[in-house]
């Protein structure tokens, strides 16, 4: 019998994550890369975005193929394959499958072919158990975090930390 564990924080990690990806949006759309967080001046880093489900593919299987990631996570050696979504509203992982699966676009923006998205997604693909723990609880956080530190930057790290944590969520 396979019990359900509560996500029980799994709005306010959305809410941080909708939160940073207006933070990198503004910083693209005025072009410059300086934010204020918490009263210090960080400069966010390029945040990469993607054309099309073959793009996330490519990028999904060299971020698998990272030495350091593969190290850390065994889950690492299982591809993902990569699917477009029709539904627009979100992106989702399916672990039986090890699917990745995005929505290309809704309302002529494609909200969910960016990298915070994608690492989001990957970080549901590492879990060693997948549904032994919250969906989004601390140790997804703090692997996600990770992801985000060693791939797009520390800096994208401290954002997201001190946002999530800001929003409430419990980190590993």
């Amino acid at each position: 019998m396979l019990v359900s564990v509560r996500d029980s924080q799994r709005a306010k990690v959305y809410d941080a994550e909708q939160l940073v990806r207006g933070m990198f949006d503004r910083a693209d759309e005025h072009g410059g890369r300086t934010v204020e967080l918490y009263g210090s001046h960080l400069t966010l880093p390029i945040e990469r975005r993607f054309a099309s489900v073959d793009s996330v593919q490519a990028y999904t299987d060299k971020v698998l193929a990272l030495n350091w990631v593969r190290a850390q996570w065994d889950r690492a050696g299982t591809p993902v394959r990569v699917r477009s979504r029709a539904g627009t509203t979100a992106a989702h992982y399916e672990a039986d499958d090890a699917v990745l699966a995005v929505p290309l676009y809704a309302g002529g923006t494609a909200w969910a072919l960016r990298e915070l998205v994608v690492l989001h997604e990957l970080s549901h693909h590492l879990e060693a158990a997948p549904g032994s723990v919250a969906a989004h609880g601390p140790e997804f956080c703090t692997r996600y975090l990770e992801l985000v530190d060693g791939i797009i930057g520390p800096e994208a790290a401290l954002v997201l930390r001190a946002t999530m944590l800001g929003c409430g969520v419990r980190l590993g």
